[in-house]
C-alpha cells in the first residue's frame, strides 16, 4: 500500500496512470491542504522538503509527478502474473522503448512549467503583462508544433499502443488545448494532436480521474476559452478547472478534518489520537461524550508526570464521541431532524496551563477566517455575561477580546446554562465563549443566536478551565489555567460545504448510497423532515440507519457489543432501532445492517484505522445481533399494530379526550418477549399518535431498568472519603514545593528511609500536619516502595514506622506522580509533618502479587496461543490470593484447551524462564513485533518492557525477530517474579461468561495452587474407588456426597471436569442398574401376580389382594395387574407392595367391568383401602394407583380392600 499527497494536475496524471496501470487500489489518497499539511510538523517529520505530491514508500518518499508514475508503472510490472502478461504496460521493460518513453517525459518536465505559467498569468495568480503572455503562447505553440510533427506518423508517442508518455503529456496539455485554444485552432492547425486528444479521451481511467475537464459540451465551446488578460466580468475558471483547490470540492470532510490538525499542528500542538469511545478507564461515562475525555486526568491534577499525557501543554485532535445514554443521550432525535446523531466527531484543541483565552480566541478566528475563509460578518461571538445568584462576574476579559475582531452587535453575552461549562456536579470547570454561524447571511442574525434555530449555529465552543467546582459547591480558581476547545466536525463541514444539514455532506451521502443499494427504499434520500415532507418517514429511515451504523461500527471497534447491560444494552437499543426502520419502512431484507459496514469503513478508516482492522468481527457481531431480533422483529410490530388499532378504536368509541395510550404491561411484553426496546415502542407509538405508560412499564419490569451509568469504584475501601484531585496535587506541588514521589524502590525488596512529606485527612480531605491513632489519612512520603493501585494490580500494604509511632498502610493510590499511602496510625501517639520514617512493605504478600501477576502474562501468551492471535486483554485483577483475566471470545474455552493452557503454563514455570524487564522509549517499545498491549490503555514514555525468557535488550536489538512471538512481552509497570520457577504451580480454577464476547478465567498460583491441586487429586482419587461400590444404593449415596463435594471444593477447573466425567459415568452406571433391577421387578411381579390370579380364580374366587415386594416399582405393579387380568379379565386386583427404607406403601388396582357396575370402583378402592394408611389415589374406573406413607399399617389396608372387595362382588 502507498500514500499519496497530491492535488491537481499532479494527481489527475499519477491516478489515470495508476488506473491503467491497475495499481490504484493499492493507493491511498491522503487529504491535503496546500500550505498546511504540507508545513505540518508530523508531514516534514516524514517528508523534510514538505513537496507535494508526494508518495510514501517503504523507506522513503518520491517527489515530483513523473517520478512517481514511472515508479508505480514500474511496481505494476512486477505484479503481473501469466494471465496478463500479455497486457501492453505502460512503462515497458524494453530498454529502447523505456529510453524513449523517458524522453517524453522530460520533455513534459519542461512542458509543465511552461504550461503553469500560462496557467499563472492567465487565472491572476502571478502577475504579467501582455508581452509576457503572448510569448507563452509562442512557446506553447512551439511545443504543440513538435507533438503535431510526431503525431502525423503515429496514434500514439511511443509506439503503437499507449505508453506512460501519452498518459502524462495528455494530463499536462488538456487545459491548455481544450480551453486556451480556440476549436477551429486547434482543428485546422493542430488536426494530429486533435485526434490523439479525441483517442485518449475515450480511455476509461482518463475520464475516470479528470472527467470535469472532459465535458464535451465546455470542449466544444468557445465560450470556455481563456486568454490573458481575463475579460472584465469572466468568472475566474480556476473554481470549476482545480474544484479540490479553488472550487466546491475544497473542503470535503476529509479536507476540512486535515486543514484543522494541520492548522494547530502549525500552532505549536500535539496530535493525540482519538482516545477509545469505550471509556476503559473512566467508570463514570458509559462512552466518550467530549473530546476532553482522555485529558481529565490533566484537568483532575492526576496525570502521570512521566507519561505523554503528563507532558502535554498543547494538543490537537478528532476525538470519537457517542451520545447515546446517560447524562447526555441524542438518541430519541436522531433522524427526527438535521442535525442530531448519537456519533460524531469533536474536532479539538487544548492548552495545559500553556497559552489562554487571547490566544485560544485568535488562534479560532485566524482558521475560520483566513483558512476555512468564513465571512466574519455571519458570525457572532458569545461571552459568559456572569451570575448574581452564583457570585460570578462576567467574562470581561473575553469580550474585551472578541470586541478588537468583531463589532459590538455581534459580541452577545449569556448565563450560566450557555456560556458557563461544568464537568459534572463537582470538578474543574469555567466560563466559555462560543462562535455562532449565520447559515443564511446578509442580515442581522443577532436574535437567533442560541435559540435552537437551525439556521444559526454553534460551531466552536472555547471553554477557559479556570475554577474547581467543590462538593460544596464553592468555586476555588484552580493553581493552572486551561483551554478546552470543540467544533463539531459534521456541523462545520456541512457549513463549508454551504449545505443546511450535516446529512447532506459527503460524510454522509456515500452512506445514503449504499443503504438505497441494498434495500428497497421507494426513492434516495431527499433531506425532507416532519409529517409534511417526509409522511412516509422514508428520510428519516435513512438518517436513522446511516447514524447508527457509524455509531456500531465506530463502538465495536473499540472493544463494546450490543448487550443486555449498561452501555451494551445502549448498543443493542441503537442496532434494533436501525434494524426496524431498515425493515419496515425501506422494505429491506434481513441481514441488511451488517452489509452497511464495508462503506463505514471505507468512508471513516482512513481517520480511524481501527475499522478496516476490526472489520471482519463487527460485521459478525452486527449480523449475529441483527439476525437475533429478526427472529422477532416481524411478530413483534405485529403484535404492537394489533393493540395499536385496539387502542385507537376503543378511544374513538369512548369519544375520550385524553391521549390514547399503549399501557405498561404491553410495552413491557413487546420489551420482555419481542426484544423491543422502550423507546423504540414510544417511537412507534408516536407514528401511530399514541402515548406509552412508562410508570406502568416500569412498574411492570422493575427488576429489569436499564442501567444507564456504571457505578463508582472502590466503594467502602480504605480511605473512601479521600480524595486525590487537582486541588490535593496542586498543593502539594505548588504550595508544598515537592517533587514527585520517588517510587522507583517498587520494584527493589529492601525497605525505604524517608520522610513524612504531607498528611491528607479524610474528615476534611484537607491537609494537617498531624495524624492521631485510629484517624484514616493519607501519608505522601518523599520516596516509597509502595506499589500503588493501578494496571489491574492492587497496592502493596504495609507499615511507615517513625519514632514514635507505626502506621498501618491499608492502600496506596497514585495521582500526578504522587503516591498517597492509605491507612491509619496502629501504634503510637501521632504520625508528623517532617517525621523521618521507614517505609516497609508486606514483601510475603507482595510475592504472591508477584506470582500472580507473572503468571497473568503467561496466561495472556497461552491463550494467543491456543485460542486466537485476535484475543485481547478485557480486564484483569491481580491480588495475593488469585488472578483473574477477562478476554474477548465468542463461547466457551473446551475442557481440552483449558487443559492445554494450563499445561504449558506449568510447563514455563518448570523450565524457570528469567524474568526480563527493562525501561525503553514508547516508540522503541511499539516497534518490538509480538509485544502486547492493553487496548486503550494510555503508556507513559519511556515505558517499561516486561519480557518471559527472552532479555529486553535482545528484543530491541532485533525488534522484529520472528521468534518473539514465542515470548510473553508485555507493557507493563507492575511486580514481577525474578524467575518462573518462584510460582511453582498454576491451576485454572474457572472458566466463564461475565459479558457478550468476552470471558473470564481465574487461577491461582504457588501455594494457593498447590493446595488446591492436591485437594483435586485426593478428589479425584476417592472418585477412582466409586468402581468397587456394586450396590445401586450405596453407589447413589457416595455419587451424592462427591458431587457435593466438588461443587463447593476450591480444585483445579481441569480436574474438576475429569471428577465430573467419572462421576457422571458411575449416574449412568446406576441408571443402568435400575433397568435391570426394574426388569427383575417385572419379571417377579408379574409371575407371582398371575399365578395367584388363577389359582384364586380356579377356586371360584372373583377377586383377590396380593402383596409383591418391589419396592415403590409402579411400573412393575402396571405390568402384573395388566398381565393377571389379560389372564382372567373378569378377575379384580389389587397388588401392594412397599419401601422399608423410604417408610412408604404403594398400590395398583385393576377392576373388570362387570366389577365396576356392580359398585367396584378402581379409584374408591384404591382411596378407602390406602386411606388406612394415611396416603390416597386415583385414576379410571377400571384402572387406579395411590401410595401412602403408614408401612406400619400395610396389612390393615390390604384388610380394608378385602372387605371393600367382598361388599360389593
Amino acid at each position: 500500500m502507498y500514500d499519496l499527497y497530491a492535488l491537481g494536475p499532479p494527481l489527475y496524471k499519477i491516478k489515470a496512470a495508476s488506473l491503467v496501470a491497475g495499481i490504484w487500489d493499492s493507493i491511498t489518497e491522503k487529504p491535503v491542504v496546500l500550505g498546511l499539511t504540507n508545513a505540518a510538523p508530523s508531514f516534514l517529520e516524514r517528508n523534510p522538503r514538505g513537496q507535494v505530491p508526494t508518495l510514501e514508500v517503504e523507506g522513503g518518499s518520491i517527489f515530483e509527478s513523473n517520478a512517481i508514475c514511472r515508479y508505480l508503472c514500474n511496481e505494476a510490472l512486477s505484479a503481473l502474473t501469466a494471465a496478463t502478461a500479455s497486457t501492453r504496460p505502460l512503462y515497458p521493460r524494453d530498454p529502447t522503448t523505456r529510453a524513449l518513453v523517458d524522453c517524453w517525459l522530460d520533455l513534459d518536465c519542461e512542458l509543465f512549467l511552461t504550461v503553469k505559467d500560462v496557467f499563472d498569468l492567465t487565472l491572476g495568480f502571478k502577475k504579467g503583462d501582455k508581452r509576457e503572455g503572448v510569448e507563452l503562447t509562442k512557446k506553447m505553440t512551439d511545443y504543440l508544433r513538435a507533438l503535431e510533427n510526431k503525431l502525423s506518423s503515429s496514434t500514439y508517442l511511443v509506439g503503437d499502443s499507449m505508453t506512460l508518455a501519452d498518459v502524462v503529456l495528455f494530463v499536462d496539455l488538456s487545459i491548455y488545448f481544450f480551453y486556451m485554444l480556440k476549436s477551429k485552432d486547434r482543428q485546422k492547425k493542430f488536426p494530429c494532436v486533435s485526434r490523439w486528444f479525441a483517442t485518449l479521451s475515450q480511455v476509461p481511467a482518463m475520464r475516470e480521474s479528470l472527467g470535469h475537464l472532459l465535458d464535451q459540451a465546455k470542449m466544444d465551446s468557445d465560450d470556455f476559452v481563456y486568454s490573458y488578460p481575463l475579460g472584465e466580468g469572466v468568472e475566474n475558471p480556476a473554481r470549476w478547472m482545480f474544484p479540490e483547490i479553488f472550487g466546491d470540492q475544497k473542503w470535503t470532510a476529509a479536507r476540512t478534518r486535515q486543514a484543522f490538525l494541520d492548522f494547530f499542528e502549525l500552532k505549536g500542538h500535539t496530535f493525540v489520537r482519538s482516545s477509545p469511545v469505550v471509556p476503559h478507564d473512566d467508570p463514570t461515562l458509559l462512552f466518550a461524550n467530549a473530546g476532553m475525555n482522555q485529558f481529565k486526568p490533566i484537568f483532575m491534577g492526576k496525570a502521570d508526570p512521566n507519561s505523554p499525557l503528563g507532558k502535554l501543554r498543547r494538543a490537537t485532535n478528532t476525538q470519537k464521541c457517542i451520545r447515546a445514554g446517560g447524562k447526555h443521550n441524542d438518541l430519541d432525535d436522531v433522524g427526527k431532524d438535521t442535525y442530531h446523531h448519537t456519533f460524531f466527531e469533536m474536532l479539538g484543541n487544548w492548552s495545559f496551563g500553556d497559552f489562554f483565552k487571547v490566544e485560544a480566541i485568535n488562534f479560532a478566528w485566524e482558521l475560520l477566517t483566513k483558512v476555512y475563509k468564513l465571512p466574519a460578518d455571519r458570525m457572532y461571538a458569545t461571552y459568559f455575561g456572569g451570575s448574581k445568584e452564583q457570585g460570578l462576574a462576567p467574562d470581561n476579559e473575553a469580550r474585551d477580546i472578541w470586541l478588537k475582531i468583531l463589532p459590538e452587535s455581534q459580541v452577545m453575552p449569556f448565563g450560566t446554562k450557555d456560556n458557563f461549562w461544568e464537568m459534572g456536579d463537582t470538578g474543574p470547570c469555567g466560563p466559555c465563549t462560543e462562535l455562532h454561524f449565520d447559515r443564511v447571511g446578509g442580515r442581522d442574525a443577532s436574535s437567533l443566536v442560541n435559540m435552537d434555530d437551525p439556521e444559526v449555529i454553534e460551531i466552536w465552543n472555547l471553554v477557559f478551565i479556570q475554577f474547581n467546582r467543590e462538593p460544596s459547591g464553592e468555586l476555588k480558581t484552580l493553581p493552572n489555567k486551561h483551554v478546552d476547545t470543540g467544533m463539531g466536525f459534521e456541523r462545520i463541514v456541512s457549513v463549508l460545504q454551504n449545505k443546511m444539514s450535516n446529512y447532506d455532506t459527503d460524510v454522509f451521502v456515500p452512506i445514503f448510497d449504499e443503504i438505497q443499494a441494498l434495500t428497497e427504499a421507494p426513492r434516495e434520500y431527499r433531506g425532507g423532515v416532519g409529517q409534511k415532507e417526509d409522511p412516509d418517514n422514508v428520510d428519516m429511515a435513512y438518517r436513522v440507519i446511516a447514524d447508527h451504523i457509524r455509531t456500531l461500527c465506530i463502538s465495536i471497534a473499540d472493544g463494546a457489543r450490543p448487550g443486555n447491560e449498561g452501555r451494551e444494552y445502549v448498543l443493542r437499543r441503537v442496532l434494533r432501532r436501525a434494524v426496524r426502520y431498515g425493515r419496515e419502512v425501506l422494505k429491506a431484507k434481513e441481514g441488511f445492517f451488517s452489509k452497511l459496514v464495508p462503506v463505514v469503513v471505507r468512508v471513516m478508516s482512513d481517520v480511524f484505522p481501527e475499522l478496516a482492522t476490526h472489520q471482519g468481527k463487527i460485521t459478525e457481531i452486527i449480523a449475529e445481533e441483527e439476525t437475533s431480533f429478526g427472529r422477532t422483529l416481524t411478530k413483534g410490530i405485529e403484535r404492537f399494530k394489533k393493540a395499536s388499532k385496539q387502542i385507537l378504536a376503543a378511544h374513538k368509541v369512548s369519544k375520550a379526550g385524553d391521549k390514547p395510550m399503549l399501557s405498561g404491561q404491553e410495552s413491557f411484553v413487546l420489551w420482555d418477549t419481542f426484544g423491543f426496546p422502550v423507546d423504540l415502542t414510544e417511537l412507534m407509538a408516536e407514528e401511530y399518535g399514541i402515548g406509552v405508560d412508562m410508570e406502568g412499564f416500569k412498574e411492570a419490569m422493575s427488576a429489569a431498568k436499564e442501567k444507564s451509568r456504571a457505578g463508582g469504584k472502590n466503594k467502602g475501601a480504605a480511605g473512601a472519603g479521600l480524595r486525590f484531585e487537582a486541588e490535593q496535587t496542586a498543593h502539594l506541588r505548588d504550595t508544598l514545593k515537592l517533587a514527585a514521589t520517588v517510587d522507583a524502590h517498587k520494584f527493589s525488596k529492601a525497605d525505604v528511609k524517608s520522610e513524612v512529606c504531607a498528611i491528607l485527612s479524610s474528615g476534611s480531605n484537607s491537609f494537617v500536619d498531624q495524624a492521631a491513632a485510629g484517624e484514616v489519612v493519607a501519608l505522601v512520603v518523599g520516596a516509597t516502595s509502595y506499589y500503588a493501585e493501578m494496571g489491574g494490580q492492587v497496592a502493596d500494604t504495609g507499615t511507615i514506622e517513625t519514632s514514635g509511632a507505626t502506621f498501618a498502610v491499608e492502600d496506596a493510590k497514585i495521582a500526578a506522580g504522587y503516591v498517597f499511602h492509605v491507612g491509619k496510625v496502629a501504634k503510637g501517639a501521632s504520625v508528623k509533618v517532617g517525621d523521618s520514617c521507614t517505609v516497609r512493605v508486606d514483601y510475603d504478600r507482595r510475592h504472591k502479587i508477584a506470582n500472580n501477576h507473572t503468571c497473568t502474562h503467561l496466561l495472556n501468551l497461552a491463550l494467543r496461543n491456543h485460542i486466537s492471535e485476535d484475543v485481547q486483554q478485557k480486564g484483569s485483577l491481580v491480588d495475593d490470593e488469585k488472578l483473574r483475566f477477562d478476554f474477548n471470545n465468542n463461547k466457551p474455552v473446551d475442557a481440552k484447551r483449558l487443559g492445554e493452557i494450563e499445561k504449558d503454563i506449568q510447563g514455563d514455570i518448570d523450565r524457570a524462564l528469567q524474568v526480563y524487564y527493562k525501561e525503553v522509549s514508547l516508540g522503541d517499545g511499539k516497534a518490538i513485533h509480538g509485544l502486547r498491549a492493553v487496548f486503550g490503555e494510555t503508556y507513559p514514555d519511556p515505558v517499561r518492557v516486561v519480557s518471559i525468557g527472552k532479555p529486553v535488550d535482545d528484543l530491541l536489538k532485533d525488534p522484529k525477530a520472528s521468534d518473539n512471538y514465542g515470548y510473553s512481552i508485555e507493557f507493563c509497570g507492575g511486580t514481577h517474579l525474578d524467575n518462573t520457577k518462584e510460582a511453582a504451580a498454576f491451576a485454572i480454577l474457572s472458566e466463564e461468561g461475565v459479558a457478550k464476547g468476552v470471558r473470564r478465567i481465574a487461577a491461582a498460583t504457588g501455594e494457593i495452587a498447590q493446595a488446591a491441586i492436591k485437594r483435586g487429586s485426593d478428589l479425584k482419587a476417592k472418585a477412582g474407588k466409586l468402581d468397587g461400590v456394586k450396590d445401586a444404593t450405596a453407589l447413589q449415596q457416595e455419587l451424592n456426597k462427591l458431587k457435593a463435594e466438588v461443587d463447593k471444593v476450591v480444585i483445579p477447573l481441569t480436574t474438576k471436569n475429569e471428577i465430573r466425567d467419572v462421576l457422571a459415568k458411575h449416574s449412568k452406571k446406576i441408571v443402568e442398574l435400575g433397568k435391570k433391577a426394574a426388569a427383575g421387578n417385572k419379571k417377579k411381579a408379574v409371575a407371582e401376580a398371575v399365578e395367584s390370579v388363577k389359582k384364586a380364580a380356579g377356586e371360584g374366587e372373583t377377586s383377590c389382594v396380593l402383596q409383591i415386594d418391589v419396592g415403590l416399582d409402579s411400573k412393575a405393579l402396571l405390568e402384573a395387574v395388566e398381565a393377571s387380568l389379560k389372564a382372567e379379565p373378569a378377575f379384580s386386583l389389587m397388588v401392594f407392595s412397599s419401601d422399608d427404607k423410604k417408610k412408604k406403601v404403594m398400590a395398583y388396582a385393576g377392576v373388570s367391568q362387570d366389577a365396576v357396575d356392580k359398585g367396584l370402583a378402581a379409584p374408591t378402592w384404591i382411596k378407602e383401602s390406602l386411606a388406612v394408611c394415611g396416603g390416597k389415589g386415583g385414576g379410571k374406573p377400571n384402572r387406579a394407583q395411590g401410595q401412602g406413607p403408614g408401612i406400619d399399617k400395610l396389612g390393615e389396608a390390604m384388610k380394608k380392600a378385602e372387605e371393600l372387595a367382598a361388599s360389593k362382588l
